[in-house]
Parts: structure tokens; sequence; C-alpha cells
């Protein structure tokens, strides 16, 4: 276990090193940094004054070395329209994207798991039907046309839920219901797919002749070894939920993250766009981490495999 631990660790801190020399080449490749400050007014006094403040009179390796550095002191630079750190703008941000991602996520594994495990137990019955229209219209159906739609049934015509703003609980739930029906569509197919190879299996079928209850079969036997695919799923859906689902926060002007990083890439805000895309490299990363982690926990055959 200790290796298996090892080994994964070596591959995210390697992944981590590698998203942040990705980032910071791409925010290169459009030029000097310092152009989006350049007007018809900008003395060349100031030009390099900027570059000696910010580093960009270096070579461009040491630029590097320079920006790992504040990365590893949790440093991720200033906003060049604010003058404010970018570290304080997001953790400002962050619990707001956190709430609607954990709230999205639950929503996701609550209709997705059951309704693919009932779909594929019951296959062809009228609850397969319902599970696999539900995965196809939350696959099919743009979630700022469903967000819409549901501002204007629940908010505007029933008036049962605001339709705007962070606020209380009534606040949380229209946009929870959109994130996590999009995301439960992939968890239910995933789960009725790998619940039916399961269900056919010969371990299966021996059990069912043992006399073993339809109930310990499915959740037991069946489940806990047709867990592997949802559980991938599941991770890597609430890595992207932390993001705040950028059209969601739009559409229903929750100021997550996700806002954040869309209002910069309207103003430019470089400083911004990378801090925020390694907030969410850091986050699939963990996520990723201990899904690794929980298969080891499910199926000792992979830790004793790696």
């Amino acid at each position: 276990m200790a290796r298996f631990l090892a080994r994964r660790l070596l591959t995210t801190l390697l992944s981590l090193l590698g998203a942040t020399l990705l980032v910071f080449v791409l925010a290169r490749i459009q030029g000097d940094p310092r152009s989006i400050w350049v007007d018809d007014f900008t003395l060349r006094s100031d030009y390099e004054l900027w570059g000696k403040r910010l580093g960009f009179d270096k070579p461009v390796y040491q630029q590097y070395g320079l920006f790992l550095g504040r990365i590893a002191r949790g440093n991720l630079g200033v906003s060049l329209y604010r003058s404010v750190p970018v570290r304080d703008l997001i953790w400002e941000r962050l619990p707001a994207s956190a709430q609607l991602a954990i709230a999205g996520f639950l929503v996701s594994i609550v209709i997705g798991i059951p309704l693919g495990v009932l779909s594929a137990v019951y296959r062809g019955s009228y609850w397969d039907l319902a599970g696999r229209w539900s995965a196809v219209l939350g696959v099919s159906l743009p979630v700022f046309w469903v967000g819409i739609m549901g501002i204007l049934l629940f908010g505007v015509a029933l008036g049962w839920l605001p339709t705007s703003g962070r606020g209380n609980l009534s606040h949380l739930i229209l946009p929870a219901f959109v994130v996590g029906w999009g995301a439960s569509s992939g968890q239910l197919r995933l789960t009725r797919s790998a619940m039916l190879d399961v269900l056919d299996s010969e371990y299966v079928k021996l059990a069912r002749a043992k006399g073993v209850s339809g109930f310990l079969v499915v959740w037991k036997h069946g489940f806990r070894n047709a867990l592997i695919a949802p559980l991938t799923y599941a991770g890597l859906t609430f890595a992207g939920l932390i993001t705040g689902a950028i059209v969601i926060e739009a559409v229903f002007a929750w100021p997550g993250i996700g806002q954040l990083a869309l209002q910069s890439v309207q103003t430019s805000d470089y400083a911004i766009i990378q801090g925020v895309i390694l907030v969410v490299t850091f986050f699939y990363l963990i996520s990723s981490l201990l899904v690794d982690l929980l298969y080891a926990v499910i199926d000792p055959r992979i830790r004793l495999g790696s």
C-alpha cells in the first residue's frame, strides 16, 4: 500500500508541475504581458519599470523559476486591473463555488446511481425506460436552457424559488439541481452499464443459485464490483463542478470562481485566469488521487497489482 501511495503522489506532483509549465507557456505565447497596459501615452521608462517589478525583464527560464517559487508560497500574482492579490480574489469566491459543487454533486449521486442500478436490475421495465430518458435529456438539453426554464417556471410563474444570487438554502436549490441533473446523466449511464456487466457475470449467477437474497446480490456482490467506473466519473465530476459551472453561475448570478474567470477573460486579466486554471487543476489532481486511493480500498487487486 505504501508503494502504491508513493507512486500516485509522485504522479500527482509531476502532473501539477506539467500544468504549471503549460499555464506559463500559454500565458507568454501571446507575447509580453505588459503589452495589455501599453497605450499611446505609455513611456518607455514606465514599461521598463513594470518589467523589473513583475520580473518580465529576465530570461524566460528565470521567469518560470520565479513563477514556480511564487506558486510554492501560495502567491498567485496580482490582478492587473483590480490591483488585488489573485489569491484573495479566488479565496473570496471559492466558498460559493464549493457550496454549489457539493450540492450539485449530491444531486447527481442521488439521482444518477439509484436510477442506474434500478435500470440495470429491472432491464426493459418502466424504471429502465425512465432512467434512459433521464440520461438522454440530461446529455441533450443545454444547461443554460434548463436553468432559464427553471427560472421561468419555479421563479417567475410559481414564485417558489429565488431566481438569482446567493443567500439562504432556497437560492441554492435551483442552480444545484440544474448542475446536478446534467452530471447525473453520465453517472446513470455508467452505473447502468457497469451493473449490467456485473449482473451477467458467473459469480452473481452462482450467488443467485445458492439462494442469496436479491438485495445482497445487487448491493453487495453487484454494486461494489461495478463501482470503479461510477467512482471515477464521480471524482472527475466533483473536480469539474468546483469551478462553479461557469454557465450556471452566469445564468443564476452565482458569485463563484467560474464567474470570476469569465469576467477576467472579458477584461484580459491574465493573472486571474492563470490563478483560476491552477486552482482548478489542483482540485482535479487531488480528486484523481483520492479516487485512486478509493480504488485500492474497494478492490485490493489494484494495489497488489501496482
